[in-house]
């Protein structure tokens, strides 16, 4: 409002001079009122200088806003700051405290064996494999477990003339007369199945010369050097074992049993297909067991069992024969 009519005065002035300057009366009137002139000038001059102070003073006023307004920012800024530093505090105690449950529950799980199926053995038969120098030493009913996915294995290693692979398989001694695998008479007792018994024999001699194709095969292609050893001692396949370097074994026991008919391609037809004499073959199967498996790292308890497994096969390995005595007999002595 004070503006504004500050405006129109000095507009009234400024049309009253131009009059003057046209209008002699007029004119004349005002050249006795000197005075006037320089009060209209100065209430010009208060006029400007009110306008200067009012710019000066929102000019401040907006630079306090402006300070204000950064201070806050600052101010959100710094709260902003904080609740990350507290976030991240927060994040690294949860994973702290994860990390303490995970190592926990693996400390009880290594320390009471990890389940894997037999075909895992695959994979740490690889991962074995990698190394420059593999022992691996196993008991078995045939050595199937271990010669079905080590050989192709064994014919894809990278060439490494250093590499060292050391096999042994400890398998029944199926030459002799044994009732666990055998046959069930019709009184429900179980008896020597010395069919069955030569049949197992053949597949022994099959997997034995199956891997020690497998040393001159590595040696003419400089895939490295391949020890294979079978040994034989008469007892019933029941104990599942596999020892990879000294840091892994591998245990379980044939615990599933299959009565069947049995008869070799020679035998009456009637006792294979459709005809009842009464007889099943008692067999243990184990291809698909569950192993329970033991790293030296997984702690004390672990050690302790991989040395004993050690020397239970190396005890059983020194008492066992060479795979040729059992071949020399053959399937001759698998006769009743």
């Amino acid at each position: 409002m004070e503006s504004a009519l500050t405006r129109l005065l000095l507009l009234g002035i400024f049309l009253i001079g131009l009059l003057a300057q046209f209008v002699k009366p007029l004119g004349d009137a005002l050249q006795d009122k000197a005075y006037l002139g320089g009060a209209l000038l100065s209430l010009v001059g208060y006029v400007l200088y009110a306008e200067v102070q009012r710019l000066n003073t929102a000019h401040e006023e907006g630079r306090a806003g402006t300070a204000r307004l950064e201070d806050e920012v600052l101010r959100l800024h710094a709260v902003h700051e904080e609740q990350r530093a507290l976030a991240a505090r927060l994040q690294s105690e949860l994973e702290r405290l994860s990390g303490a449950v995970q190592r926990l529950t693996e400390e009880q799980r290594l320390q009471s064996g990890k389940s894997v199926s037999a075909r895992e053995l695959e994979t740490h038969f690889r991962q074995a494999l990698e190394a420059r120098e593999t022992h691996i030493a196993a008991m078995g009913f045939t050595g199937e477990t271990v010669v079905v996915p080590l050989r192709p294995m064994l014919q894809g290693l990278p060439r490494d003339p250093e590499r060292v692979v050391r096999v042994r398989l400890l398998v029944p001694d199926f030459t002799k007369p044994i009732e666990v695998p055998g046959m069930i008479k019709s009184d429900g007792k179980v008896t020597d199945a010395p069919e069955f018994r030569r049949d197992l024999v053949d597949k022994i001699g099959r997997y034995n010369r199956e891997m020690r194709e497998m040393i001159g095969r590595l040696e003419d292609s400089g895939r490295g050097v391949l020890h294979v050893e079978f040994r034989v001692v008469h007892m019933s396949p029941t104990l599942k074992l596999c020892l990879i370097n000294d840091d892994q074994a591998f245990e379980g026991l044939y615990d599933k049993v299959d009565i069947r008919r049995f008869g070799p391609p020679s035998a009456d037809p009637s006792r294979q297909a459709g005809g009842d004499n009464g007889e099943r073959l008692l067999d243990l199967v184990g291809y698909d067991a569950r192993l329970t498996r033991w790293h030296r790292d997984d702690g004390a308890k672990a050690r302790t069992v991989i040395d004993e497994r050690r020397r239970l096969f190396e005890t059983l390995w020194e008492a066992a024969h060479d795979l040729s005595e059992m071949s020399t007999q053959g399937a001759g002595s698998a006769s009743p």
